[in-house]
């Protein structure tokens, strides 16, 4: 009797979390959802990681003992780790592990630049942007965008880190002399002022959006992140949002992704998409189980992928 339980123990389909912390919100609620589901779980701490590469044998160690039999694996990479994290998430890949966000997907929506070239191309309607690299000619560039104010963005950064408004031309010429100087290069974006301080945050979990809430700056404050002391509220999506966010992700690749959007007078702007998307603000404005969507999805994943393996 020890013997069938331990063995139907091994069989429990496993589910790793790449993170740096199990104690943070995200990697915590997809742990006890993960859990909760009948999934053996792991955190891989994509720091502590050694890739070994040879013909034909991928092998990854955590820590010093190799990573196996991994049913599905689910990236929650930071931005000051991206790098690592992407290294460790294609060594998984070419280990035959499905992972709900694949490494390429996750290097484009890193890139705000890359993200949107690619956004503007599959059709998804962005704030007009430019991309000012060194010496441009600033009237010119204000022009492009549609005048005064303007946002200006490094083109990586993530929970508003790097996001600007500037109300005057010289406002506009001192950031980008100070940053071109640093070797930055910079988004010069459209301001839509229909928005008023606010943003729509839905998360997209496949081909649904699973939950969205709107998020509204605090007061003196033009960026509307929660990190920032934003705010947010549930929000039931009209048809024209859901279908830009679900294309949005589409486009980029991304399986879960937050996709942030703007209300303009024409209707749904996509601004940004974050492939690690944290949810506890979502969980709380909207008392939606995302953890769970997202672990329900990744076990579809886990099993197409075994009953293929089966063929």
């Amino acid at each position: 009797m020890a013997r069938a339980r331990k063995v139907r123990r091994l069989r429990r389909p496993a589910l790793a979390v790449l993170s740096r912390k199990k104690s943070l919100y995200s990697t915590r609620r997809l742990l006890e959802a993960a859990k909760s589901r009948g999934f053996s779980t792991r955190v891989i701490d994509v720091v502590r990681c050694n890739l070994v590469l040879e013909p034909g044998n991928p092998r990854l160690f955590h820590k010093g003992k190799e990573v196996r039999a991994l049913s599905v694996a689910l990236p929650r990479i930071g931005a000051s780790v991206t790098q690592i994290g992407l290294q460790v998430t294609r060594q998984l890949e070419a280990m035959g592990v499905p992972l709900v966000n694949g490494a390429s997907a996750i290097a484009r929506s890193r890139d705000k630049l890359t993200a949107l070239q690619h956004l503007a191309a599959g059709g998804v309607r962005i704030p007009r942007t430019v991309l000012a690299r060194g010496g441009g000619d600033v009237k010119e560039l204000v022009a492009q965008v549609g005048g005064l104010p303007a946002i200006l963005k490094l083109i990586q950064g993530t929970q508003g880190v790097g996001v600007m408004i500037a109300h005057s031309e010289a406002e506009v010429e001192s950031i980008l002399g100070t940053l071109w100087d640093l070797g930055q290069e910079i988004l010069l974006q459209e301001f839509v002022s229909e928005a008023r301080g606010r943003d729509i945050r839905a998360l997209v979990v496949g081909e649904r959006v699973v939950g969205a809430m709107r998020r509204e700056a605090r007061k003196g404050e033009f960026r509307s992140n929660l990190h920032r002391g934003g705010f947010g509220s549930a929000l039931q999506l009209e048809p024209a949002y859901v279908e830009a966010a679900v294309r949005a992700a589409q486009v980029l690749g991304l399986e879960v992704a937050g996709v942030d959007l703007l209300e303009s007078g024409a209707g749904p702007l996509v601004i940004e998409l974050n492939s690690s998307p944290g949810f506890e603000g979502l969980e709380r404005a909207t008392g939606v189980d995302v953890a769970g969507e997202i672990i329900d999805y990744a076990g579809r994943r886990a099993e197409g992928a075994r009953r293929a393996m089966a063929l």
